[in-house]
């Protein structure tokens, strides 16, 4: 009985594993023959890791992706090596110099995550927003993110994107979204005018790790009262920009020169 459990534990790892940036979505048969399981075995296995959220189905074209659960196990890595201890006491450098709350947040598919909070000390301050799961095609951390997706991976998480307006300023269709990013990838920056929520404005900027790649971002958000478009481009961008610089570094990656 223990070898046969051994021996499932180590088929569902195999599935897990079958998907990569090439093949985001397999299906029962595609996976069988990769396996060399038998369809009943696969389909098992399948139902099993979906019921735990390590597997989703396109109900679309019944092929099967890695859900939502392994995004979330994924950013304890990150954690684990430190991203927010490295990144917290540069956040209170960054409230320190401009005196508005810092926050760093992560993109899981559509939406971006909220991890940490550094506040202000000023009366009239944002409410907390640590936890929260805030759409990433309205929010500045979620912008820089989705900037440098993969453009299948992209076109994927905007397949599955419900453009609503939260104010007269939120970004209404796919297409508005796409020149925005291009212009987030250009410039390195994101800015959120009143996109999410009235009266409140955000500039956030890209973390990466070692390899270059984009893992998450930290932003600026503060009342649009406190938040001229004068200040963000002259203190704020760079601010933001030098911050997630060092926080990069730190994480070992070297920037090109």
């Amino acid at each position: 009985m223990f070898l046969k459990e051994i021996a499932t534990i180590n088929h569902a790892l195999d599935i897990i594993e079958s998907f990569d940036a090439d093949r985001t979505e397999l299906g029962v048969t595609e996976l069988s023959a990769k396996l060399g399981l038998s369809k009943n075995n696969v389909f098992r296995l399948l139902a099993t890791l979906e019921s735990k959220g390590y597997i989703e189905q396109n109900h679309v074209t019944e092929d099967y992706r890695l859900g939502p659960r392994i995004l979330e196990i994924g950013q304890v890595y990150p954690n684990r090596l430190g991203l927010l201890k490295v990144a917290h006491p540069l956040l209170e450098e960054l409230v320190k110099s401009c005196d508005e709350a810092a926050y760093i947040g992560v993109l899981r598919e559509g939406d971006v995550v909220y991890l940490d909070l550094v506040q202000t000390s000023h009366p009239l301050r944002l409410r907390s927003r640590v936890g929260l799961r805030l759409p990433a095609y309205c929010t500045a951390l979620g912008k820089v993110q989705l900037a440098y997706e993969s453009n299948d991976r992209l076109e994927e998480i905007l397949a599955k994107t419900t453009f609503k307006r939260f104010t007269p300023h939120t970004i209404a269709s796919k297409e508005e979204l796409l020149r925005n990013l291009k212009e987030v990838a250009e410039t390195g920056v994101a800015l959120d005018l009143e996109e999410w929520e009235l009266d409140i404005r955000c500039v956030a900027a890209p973390v990466r790790d070692y390899t270059g790649r984009v893992i998450a971002c930290i932003n600026i958000s503060a009342p649009a009262i406190r938040m001229s478009m004068e200040r963000i481009d002259k203190e704020i961008i760079p601010l933001v920009r030098q911050t997630a610089r060092k926080i990069s570094q730190r994480l070992g990656w070297a920037e090109a020169t």
